[in-house]
């Protein structure tokens, strides 16, 4: 897998890091969507495949993605099919910070080193290749504006951006609500990131405990059972995501 394209997992953190701040948008829900993505990641890479609400590894070969060989390995050791929820749920520390810092590596965002009320040390990023989170962007919008069936990529990173609640960051107040629900709606074009896009809710909603069945099509997914985020359109509170994080990855 070539590093000319950027993966799901990078993207996602760049659509959350805000340009004004320096910081990420939903930081709680956003560890669990870096974990959903790298999920989406390897199935697009056809290193794993849905198998029912399970992910089962279908090509152990390394991509070439450090990050992504890494949980690719930690898949395969686990030796049968694991459930979505309880590895999105799972613990994933530092996940956030060693994306961050490839992007750093890879020159798209700088660290700027601050001091929280003038005493805890603070790093913030920002983005220094601006016209690449532009054009991340520019793909959404032109989903939610033309109502064209997305690639599959882009169809995966609206899928994530919703289930973690960046919907609001990416098009705030009542001006954007049209667009956040059609952001929603973009879920039903890609299978395995509507999956991982309803198992990141679940576990921040903490309904984890029961299985859900996971359809082989773009519209059944759609159709799964809803949490109380995917029927109302109202992004879960993030503070509940730490608190169920433990207790879904003991399982």
């Amino acid at each position: 897998m070539g590093r000319s394209r950027r993966t799901i997992p990078e993207e996602l953190l760049l659509l959350a890091l805000d340009p004004a701040t320096g910081t990420t948008a939903q930081p709680q829900s956003l560890d669990l969507g870096l974990a959903g993505a790298q999920l989406v990641e390897l199935a697009l890479a056809g290193r794993i495949a849905p198998d029912g609400d399970r992910i089962a590894v279908v090509l152990p070969r390394p991509t070439g993605d450090p990050t992504l060989d890494s949980a690719l390995e930690l898949l395969r050791r686990r030796g049968s099919p694991v459930r979505a929820v309880h590895w999105i749920g799972g613990p994933r520390l530092g996940l956030r910070q060693t994306y961050l810092t490839h992007l750093e590596r890879c020159g798209m965002v700088h660290a700027v080193a601050g001091q929280m009320c003038g005493v805890l040390p603070t790093t913030r990023y920002q983005a220094t290749e601006t016209a690449i989170s532009r054009e991340i962007r520019a793909r959404l919008d032109n989903a939610i504006r033309t109502g064209v069936p997305p690639d599959p990529r882009t169809a995966a990173l609206a899928a994530l951006a919703h289930a973690v609640g960046l919907g609001k960051h990416l098009y705030p107040g009542n001006e954007g609500r049209s667009s956040r629900s059609r952001l929603r709606d973009l879920i039903r074009h890609d299978p395995m990131g509507g999956l991982v896009a309803h198992a990141v809710m679940d576990v921040q909603n903490g309904v984890a405990a029961q299985p859900r069945r996971a359809p082989a099509t773009g519209r059944q997914v759609a159709g799964a059972r809803p949490t109380a985020e995917a029927a109302t359109g109202v992004p879960a509170q993030s503070a509940s995501a730490s608190g169920n994080m433990a207790r879904v990855g003991a399982r």
